[in-house]
């Protein structure tokens, strides 16, 4: 898979995983609208384990863009010159 579709499927299954954040989060504040605490509570946990989960993927995607732009030459194609010892 050459970079830009790897990029691509990245990017969608961060979107699908802060879908799935999203529907989560409600869910958590519907049962705190009706009052139903123990619910509420177990929804957290789900909520919490789908934001970590979201946010160790995007911190894997953020190292790997890293590495990938350090292993790119510089922008210059001339070599830097040394300065003269002194």
């Amino acid at each position: 898979m050459d970079r830009l579709a790897s990029a691509q499927a990245d990017r969608l299954m961060l979107d699908a995983k802060k879908a799935i954040l999203q529907e989560q989060h409600q869910r958590f504040q519907d049962f705190q609208r009706e009052e139903r605490w123990d619910d509420a509570w177990k929804q957290l946990h789900v909520t919490l384990t789908c934001a970590a989960d979201l946010l160790k993927d995007s911190v894997g995607l953020l190292e790997k863009a890293v590495n990938q732009k350090n292993q790119l030459p510089p922008p210059s194609s001339t070599p830097a010159e040394t300065p003269p010892s002194l």
